[in-house]
């Protein structure tokens, strides 16, 4: 094992793929099972703490944190779990800029599975094909409910949003608070991070200064 190397990587918060790492079998188990492992797995490590189980605060702990896991923080790992996203036809011929500010991010960051806290800022122009406001919250839940670095979650939402859209005209920025960087480390308790990731026109600076513009206050918060 290459310390070193492990500490590097989780001090710089560097992403080493673009896709969420997973198994090929990583849903053959039921999540019944999951939970009955990690449950078990997570006894040990409150063992190792030298915490006493017997305790009744404590005894019910490991089975918590391993249903919490499994059914909430990261429900996101499962395809299965990809919320339906409801597409209309443009039929009134909206062409113009459509925005959804101040997206809830809760998602886990991947090298040490603390939190990281903040907002999404979504643009789209519509071609063909328009999409339920609620839909685009609801995958950002999905994207951001699985361990993350904020780099790859970007990416993924835009991703997902061009291909159910039809259009490469997508831009997203997310804000956020990284809890591996506030409460240990470094225990920088005041500064965020953000990222953007944007297709089609708005590569052009026009469009993404408009962008921009209109949720430049929401970024700064």
């Amino acid at each position: 094992m290459d310390i070193e190397k492990i500490e590097i990587i989780g001090d710089q918060h560097l992403p080493t793929s673009l896709e969420t790492p997973l198994h090929p079998n990583a849903f053959d188990p039921s999540d019944d099972e999951k939970i009955e492992t990690i449950q078990y797995h997570f006894q040990k490590i409150m063992e190792a703490l030298g915490l006493d189980l017997s305790d009744d605060s404590l005894s019910g702990t490991p089975y918590r944190f391993a249903k919490m896991y499994v059914k909430e923080l990261f429900y996101g790992l499962n395809p299965k779990n990809r919320p339906k996203i409801s597409t209309f036809s443009n039929k009134y011929g909206y062409k113009k800029m459509l925005v959804e500010k101040d997206i809830n991010i809760d998602s886990s960051c991947e090298h040490h599975f603390l939190p990281i806290i903040g907002k999404a800022h979504i643009g789209y122009i519509p071609k063909g094909k328009v999409i339920g406001l609620s839909k685009i919250n609801r995958l950002v839940d999905y994207y951001s409910h699985r361990p993350q670095v904020q780099e790859r979650l970007c990416l993924q939402i835009m991703k997902d949003l061009q291909q159910t859209l039809g259009t490469e005209d997508v831009i997203v920025v997310v804000n956020a608070e990284h809890l591996c960087v506030s409460s240990r480390g470094i225990k920088d308790k005041n500064s965020t991070t953000t990222t953007m990731e944007y297709g089609g026109v708005f590569e052009d600076s026009i469009y993404r200064n408009e962008f921009l513009a209109l949720v430049a206050d929401d970024v700064k918060r």
